[in-house]
């Protein structure tokens, strides 16, 4: 075993593929997926409904030069750091199908604790969020027809939980996704493309637009911070062990072909809505670009449809590791209709969800806590950890240029997590005066 010598949630089982590597016991499916299938997962995550707000998270605070830099500085650090614990999938002769498998391996107990706190609030928030973007999308299609104030958005959450957990209890493990990747990635397009065209009308007939960062002093320096965290938050799942453990040998060579994917041709329609949006509506783009565009109302409603369907597949991948933790203690294996396995997803997934929607119907206002889970988890678990892990793992191999390399990646990592984490405090105390739980926003 590694430095830490903690023992794996497994009993030991051997890839034989992979030269007789261990690999710990998992209620799902490993090494079954081709790296396309995996790349689309990721691209998945990249392009989900979240990217209609980074418009306005992003571009706003940051302006033409400090969001199109951050934007691209963002993925090719991104792409970096998650390679890194892509190499180190294999790492001691085990196979670390978990982040927390990882950081134990490498750490000890305590770093294995600290690691799946950190990745299970990270993960749980995005899941809020999707739910909270499912039941934005619900309403506004329902407001485009009738526009009475009788379907407010807490019950349309409560509609978007209960499509999420039937979605759950259907889709047993992440590599079942199958042809439900191909869906996701048609009803993006469609979101994308409509948001992409309607956006390009209202920018060419609209005046002069404002491209101006608002603020000044203290107010500018934390929110440009903020939408630091934001930038990390956009390309990053906190789970890359995971998705690693569903592809097929050679582990680490497909999965870099998923990852050069996720990060060349998978954030062109990210980049293409960011900026053109920002460019239609300036400094006046709403967080959520939809209700922004004008256009036919059957275009806005087929866009927001598939901004909710797609939400309802995307929280599916960001929730698997909290599935697969479940049903591996619970051995929960073998057929998905088995009587016994499908309750237990009805009970168990059911309950999770039905928490999860609980919190994102009285926090409707998740983006100031967005930032704050950017500075808290996504920066350590995406930049400090692998950096520090690969300087640890390779040491032997590393240069003393290369080591000073990774501590250069850690220092400043580290203190942009600091720094974010204050500026994501602030602006949550600031905006806390308009805070009202279960707000029909």
């Amino acid at each position: 075993m590694g430095s830490g010598d903690i023992e794996l949630e497994s009993n030991k089982v051997y890839d034989v593929d992979a030269g007789d590597l261990e690999v710990p016991d998992t209620a799902h499916q490993i090494s079954s997926d081709s790296w396309f299938q995996v790349a689309f997962i990721l691209t998945t995550g990249i392009n989900s409904a979240y990217v209609l707000g980074y418009s306005g998270t992003v571009m706003v605070p940051l302006g033409w030069t400090g969001g199109v830099v951050g934007l691209v500085l963002a993925t090719i650090l991104s792409l970096y750091a998650n390679s890194l614990i892509a190499m180190l999938h294999e790492y001691g002769g085990i196979r670390h199908i978990r982040y927390r498998d990882l950081a134990g391996y490498v750490y000890g107990k305590k770093a294995y604790s600290l690691t799946w706190t950190l990745q299970y609030i990270n993960l749980f928030m995005i899941n809020t969020g999707y739910i909270i973007l499912a039941g934005s999308a619900l309403k506004a299609t329902y407001v485009l027809f009738r526009d009475d104030g009788h379907m407010k958005l807490p019950y349309c959450i409560v509609i978007a939980g209960l499509v999420c957990t039937m979605f759950a209890i259907c889709i047993p493990h992440l590599s079942a996704l199958g042809i439900w990747l191909g869906f996701s990635t048609v009803f993006s397009l469609a979101y994308i493309v409509i948001a992409i065209v309607l956006s390009i009308k209202d920018g060419l007939q609209s005046p002069a637009r404002d491209y101006s960062v608002a603020g000044d002093g203290v107010s500018k320096i934390c929110t440009t911070i903020g939408a630091s965290a934001n930038l990390v938050f956009a390309y990053n799942t906190g789970m890359l062990p995971e998705i690693q453990a569903t592809i097929r040998q050679p582990v680490v060579r497909n999965m870099m072909k998923a990852l050069y994917f996720q990060f060349t041709v998978g954030v062109l329609p990210m980049y293409l809505v960011t900026f053109i949006g920002y460019w239609a509506y300036g400094s006046s783009t709403a967080v959520y670009l939809l209700s922004s565009v004008n256009g036919p109302v059957w275009v806005k409603a087929l866009a927001n449809i598939t901004a909710f369907l797609q939400s309802v597949i995307a929280l599916h991948i960001f929730a698997s590791p909290m599935y697969e933790f479940l049903d591996t203690k619970y051995g929960i294996k073998g057929s998905a209709l088995n009587v016994k396995n499908l309750s237990f997803r009805i009970v168990v997934r059911g309950g999770y969800l039905a928490f999860n929607t609980f919190v994102s119907a009285f926090l409707p206002f998740l983006g100031d806590f967005m930032s704050l889970t950017g500075a808290i988890s996504t920066f350590p678990l995406t930049f400090i950890l692998a950096n520090h892990m690969y300087l640890v793992a390779k040491k032997n191999k590393l240069t003393s240029l290369q080591k000073s390399w990774h501590w250069l990646n850690i220092c400043f990592f580290g203190i942009m997590s600091l720094a974010a984490t204050i500026a994501a405090v602030r602006l949550i105390v600031v905006d806390s005066k308009t805070y009202h739980v279960f707000a029909d926003l």
